[in-house]
């Protein structure tokens, strides 16, 4: 775990600026490096290795032709040195790597070719291979490839074999890391991807001859953040944007991606011209193709009209199978591992499973002994926010039960205050509400008591339907898988459940703020959706064009914006085909979600970015793509199973279910998860409903999160950025500090409030309409970008 960034000279092109020119290649391949001194590269000039297999047993596969696009103005790697020398590129990327230190605070190196062309940083989380032969940047056993990783690659001891005993890699050290290097050499681009299991990115160059290029690439799920931008001619990559500012960066607001939502739903950010590497692609950068994106892996379903012929139990082995696998990998770490413990089913089957192997299989715990008592981390808000589990404390039970130890930190009003403005500095984007900064506080927690790994719960929701938001589009068709099954056999009673809880989902949605789009007609493009009630549900949280300066609703191309029509343009042509015709609605609305609000948020600031922040890596069992990809071919209808509501067996259910009505109580979320982790969890927990993690969203007048605002959010700094109107900020102020106090004004508190501050520490330009209209706006992956 770690940060990276890199610098790239791109050669500019001649004549029209969307032609592919000719420029010089790569020279030499000997480079120098801050930790491991000069390196002499004069050996063997390997070939590429293996090119492009379709995918192994139990894998998706390759795709090498989708999401190809050219940046403009530049083509290949630029083959000379420029302005930038090795000594200007020694400081800028150990000023980079400074300001993202909090990422990798043990240790730090660069590595930069002899003409100055590729410069390469990094700075070390010491996880696996606490020696100095785990440091980076790395280097391959010829010395011609470089590579900075960030992340964790798990079944390295088989890999590592693989590569060892059956193609002669020597492995010069411990760390996982190095398998990024050895596999790529072997196997070559993209189908060494296909052997990376767990969550990174990275960048490598090769500087072979003939295969001179640089690949950079991202985990299936973005897990791990990679970002990228153009600046004086060089490509520049970095795990969090602020790493470009030592490297020229001047950083202006993108207000396209803001007022449409295209940070959340495409490879955009809140930064013009800052982009991100999407999940489950990779980027390559060579002297004949230029820079070129492709995908390499993709989510897939079963069809929607194929009868499932395995039985239930079947099934629940499965799941139990690859999660208790999954999780068996991630316990392995030469530092203490913990767990994040909400006190539900996710994060309560992980503390589970992880005592279970520890105690009866003798697992280690990173580097503890399997007799060690499992840390749990969780938090606490006030008794009196209506937020608080404390006194149902299903955590405290459940610790009670495994006989693990459960440390919490007390998250109340001041504390959200005091760490707003740090959130946001280190998420880079805004939230619409305050979890990230209860998450933000959360991770203080581990590093305090000398862990510097934990187990999450992130992505089971996900892939078991545990949101009550896809149940609209579970009840949408019948789940032709399960013929048998009621729901489907009763289509009346089917289609009488799915107007009750559609009817259900739209009031909760009201009454905790959202914004409803319930007047805007359906665009053509979102007849790909096949009806699914998702593209709307995923822009619930974005504000209203009633925020924005009048320039910028004055634009025509806001005149009549539907931000559910940027989910939909930010979809893979092949994945909305199958929306419309082969996938069940259920599992079209898992996808959509998993692409955008997953990847964007829910692993942003609710995961990497909060935990990072305080050098803590966290890992996601239920993000391994063995364990996902056995789970998106099951049936809707063992992910949501319709359950008659008996009263006496549902437990205590939590404020989010008390005013649910009949409909929605029979309907039973996760149910396949629950039967496969029953064995790890206490009979409460496997009753118990979903009860998802939320921060309060009111506050009393003149506390500290009211005053805070007051302080943040004044018509000067409003102003300054450029693309807001004051007038409905200070209204909004006004509004959610009153009696009543309004949920969806607190919410424009919070949006403005990250912008304000994002504003103040990188030192954004303000936003003017003569700005954005001369530069051209950037809508989406089929439009360019102005470098």
């Amino acid at each position: 775990m770690c940060g990276i960034t890199a610098s790239i000279g791109l050669a500019q092109r001649n004549g029209d600026r969307r032609t592919n020119g000719r420029v010089n290649g790569v020279h030499g391949t000997n480079g120098t490096t801050s930790t491991n001194g000069t390196i002499d590269t004069n050996g063997t000039t390997d070939t590429n290795g293996t090119n492009g297999t379709n995918g192994t047993n139990g894998t998706n596969g390759i795709n090498g032709t989708n999401h190809t696009e050219c940046i403009n103005g530049t083509n290949g790697i630029h083959g000379h040195a420029d302005d930038h020398t090795t000594e200007t590129l020694t400081t800028q990327l150990r000023a980079s790597i400074e300001t993202i230190n909090h990422r990798g605070p043990d240790e730090s190196g660069i590595w930069i070719s002899p003409d100055a062309s590729i410069a390469l940083g990094h700075c070390r989380l010491s996880i696996n291979d606490l020696s100095l032969s785990g440091s980076q940047p790395l280097t391959s056993d010829d010395g011609h490839i470089h590579a900075v990783v960030n992340g964790e690659i798990y079944d390295y001891d088989r890999l590592r074999d693989v590569c060892a005993t059956e193609h002669g890699y020597k492995f010069h050290g411990e760390s996982d890391s190095q398998l990024v290097v050895a596999l790529y050499k072997i196997y070559g681009a993209p189908a060494f991807l296909e052997h990376l299991r767990g969550e990174f990115a990275f960048v490598l160059y090769d500087g072979r001859e003939g295969s001179q290029k640089v690949i950079a690439g991202r985990d299936r799920f973005g897990i791990k953040p990679l970002v990228w931008t153009v600046v004086g001619g060089r490509l520049l990559m970095a795990a969090e944007a602020k790493a470009f500012l030592p490297m020229g960066w001047e950083p202006e607001w993108d207000v396209g991606a803001i007022v449409d939502g295209g940070w959340m739903m495409d490879d955009r950010t809140l930064f013009k011209g800052v982009r991100k590497v999407l999940p489950g692609h990779w980027m390559e950068v060579t002297e004949e193709r230029g820079t070129q994106t492709r995908k390499y892996w993709d989510a897939e379903y079963e069809d929607k009209t194929r009868v499932e012929t395995r039985t239930i139990d079947d099934m629940v082995l499965g799941v139990r199978e690859r999660l208790v696998e999954s999780i068996r990998l991630r316990l392995r770490a030469d530092v203490p591992v913990g767990v994040y413990l909400s006190g539900g089913i996710d994060s309560s089957a992980v503390a589970g499973i992880v005592t279970q192997l520890a105690k009866e299989n003798h697992v280690k715990i990173g580097n503890q002994a399997p007799s060690t008592r499992v840390a749990c981390f969780s938090v606490r808000f006030p008794e009196d926010s209506g937020y608080d589990e404390s006194s149902r404390n299903p955590e405290k039970r459940t610790a009670d039960w495994l006989g693990v130890e459960v440390i919490k930190r007390d998250v109340d009003e001041a504390s959200l205050a005091r760490d707003f403005a740090d959130t946001a500095y280190h998420c880079e984007h805004h939230h619409f509400d305050l979890n990230c900064v209860a998450k933000f506080a959360l991770s203080t927690l581990p590093r305090e008591h000398g862990v510097k790994v934990v187990l999450t719960g992130e992505g089971a929701d996900e892939h078991f339907a545990g949101y009550s938001y896809f149940t609209p589009d579970f009840l949408r068709e019948p789940d032709l898988s399960q013929p048998h099954s009621p729901l489907t056999s009763n289509s009346e009673l089917r289609e009488s459940m799915y107007s009750s809880v559609d009817a259900e989902i739209k009031a909760l949605f009201r009454n905790i703020g959202a914004t409803q789009h319930e007047d805007l007609p359906d665009s053509e493009a979102l007849a790909d959706a096949n009806g699914s009630v998702m593209p709307a549900t995923l822009v619930l949280w974005h504000p209203t064009t009633q925020l924005f300066a009048p320039w910028v609703r004055e634009l025509k191309e806001y005149e009549r914006l539907d931000c559910r029509d940027t989910v939909m343009a930010s979809l893979a042509p092949e994945a909305r085909a199958k929306m419309r015709s082969s996938w069940h609605p259920m599992h079209s609305a898992q996808y959509m979600w998993n692409k955008s609000s997953l990847a964007n948020v829910l692993l942003s600031c609710l995961g990497d970015r909060t935990e990072m922040a305080h050098s803590v890596e966290a890992r996601t069992p239920f993000l391994d793509h063995h364990l996902t990809e056995y789970v998106n071919k099951l049936p809707p209808s063992v992910k949501l199973a319709y359950s008659p509501v008996q009263n006496k067996e549902q437990g205590e259910q939590g404020p989010l279910w008390k005013n649910a009505g009949s409909a929605l109580q029979s309907l039973k979320e996760k149910w396949i998860l629950r039967e496969a982790v029953r064995p790890y969890i206490t009979d409460e927990l496997y009753k118990r409903r979903k009860n998802p993690f939320l921060a309060p969203t009111r506050w009393p007048q003149g506390g500290a999160l009211h005053r805070l605002f007051q302080g943040l959010l004044t018509r000067e700094a409003v102003e300054a950025l450029g693309f807001l109107d004051y007038a409905v900020v200070e209204e909004a102020l006004e509004r959610a500090y009153s009696l009543k106090g309004d949920t969806k004004a607190f919410r424009t508190l919070v949006y403005v409030g990250a912008w304000v501050t994002l504003r103040e520490r990188f030192g954004v330009k303000k936003a003017n309409k003569e700005d954005w209209v001369s530069q051209g706006k950037y809508r989406g992956n089929q439009a360019e970008t102005a470098i």
